[in-house]
C-alpha cells in the first residue's frame, strides 16, 4: 500500500479510536480535537485514549509522547513514528 493511502487509513483508524474512547458522535470533527477541548478528554480520558491507541496499534508509547499527545494530529504524528520504526 502506498504511503499516502496508508496514512489516510491510519488517520481513520485513529479517528475511530477517538470516537470510541470519548463516546463521540459523527457530528464532531475528531481531527480538530485538542486536549481538554471536550469534557471527556481530561487526564483520565487521556490515559484511556493512550491505552486504546497502544492496544490498537500494538505499540508502547514513551512518557514524553504521552504528555505531548495534545491533539488528534499530534497523536497521528506520534503513532506514525512508531509504525515507521516497526
Amino acid at each position: 500500500m502506498e504511503r499516502g493511502r496508508r496514512s489516510m487509513v491510519e488517520r481513520a483508524r485513529v479517528a475511530d479510536i477517538f470516537r470510541e474512547t470519548f463516546t463521540l458522535d459523527g457530528a464532531i470533527d475528531v481531527e480538530a480535537l485538542a486536549y481538554r477541548q471536550i469534557p471527556a478528554w481530561d487526564s483520565v480520558g487521556h490515559m484511556q485514549l493512550v491505552a486504546a491507541l497502544e492496544s490498537a496499534f500494538d505499540v508502547m508509547l514513551e512518557t514524553d509522547e504521552i504528555i505531548d499527545m495534545s491533539s488528534f494530529d499530534k497523536a497521528v504524528e506520534i503513532l506514525s513514528r512508531h509504525l515507521v520504526d516497526a
